[in-house]
């Protein structure tokens, strides 16, 4: 009887045990593809969200899975929610650009946060594009903010060390275990390779923007790289803390 008990336990997939094995254990990893897809829609069915448009998508930090907003969930908020923002302030100060955006709700509630980007040099469309950067990541940091959620929103998470996202069939909930491993990988050879080494092989790509097939040849690319450097004898000394932009979300 007692066994039977804690089968019956063990394969609850109500949200209610859903969100108790969440809530205990921090990471959504530990889920089977089922209970993180019903997790998933649990959480979009508590704040109006359509799952559909996939709001939400899978994050690993500090080797959890963890779910961050996208711009859908963003957007679909503030509908929802009847909430409207305004830009409040712009500023430079030294090498960073910081937005002020406000956000106000129908019954008169306010909330106001920041969006900062690194400008430093940059000139052209590379500063116009960190611009309107700065004034997304502000209005969406306030969208959740004052909807009482939690979550990181993707614009943030490039300025993470250790960040990397994964996808996830959007049906099943089911990571996609390879890609995951393929970008460790680059992050693995990023470390190595160091900041100033990363940029010339690089060359401007984007891991997560990179199709399977391109992932796969750009994380060859990098343990090539660090293969050579090994070959004259480098040791690693770089601290995983100066790759911080290095494996950024999708900006949406």
């Amino acid at each position: 009887m007692m066994s039977n008990a804690i089968a019956k336990t063990n394969t609850d997939t109500t949200p209610a045990a859903l969100l108790e094995k969440v809530v205990v254990g921090g990471d959504l990893g530990k889920l089977s593809p089922g209970e993180r897809m019903n997790y998933y829609k649990s959480v979009c069915e508590s704040v109006g969200l359509n799952p559909l448009t996939r709001p939400f998508d899978y994050l690993v930090l500090q080797g959890k899975t963890t779910l961050y907003a996208r711009k859908d969930a963003t957007d679909q908020l503030r509908s929802l929610k009847q909430v409207s923002v305004q830009i409040t302030g712009r500023e430079r100060v030294e090498d960073v650009y910081v937005v002020t955006a406000r956000a106000v709700t129908s019954d008169g509630r306010t909330d106001e946060s920041t969006g900062a980007v690194t400008i430093g040099a940059l000139k052209g469309d590379a500063l116009a594009n960190a611009l309107m950067k700065a004034e997304t990541k502000a209005k969406r940091r306030v969208t959740l903010s004052i909807c009482g959620l939690g979550w990181l929103d993707e614009t943030e998470i490039e300025t993470i060390n250790g960040a990397a996202t994964i996808p996830a069939d959007a049906d099943t909930g089911e990571v996609d275990e390879a890609r995951a491993e393929l970008l460790q990988r680059c992050r693995d050879a990023a470390i190595t390779l160091g900041k100033d080494r990363l940029k010339l092989v690089r060359k401007g790509r984007t891991p997560d923007k990179l199709e399977t097939p391109d992932l796969q040849a750009f994380a060859e690319e990098l343990e090539a790289a660090v293969k050579t450097l090994q070959a004259e004898g480098y040791t690693s000394g770089v601290d995983s803390g100066d790759l911080g932009d290095y494996i950024p979300g999708e900006e949406g």
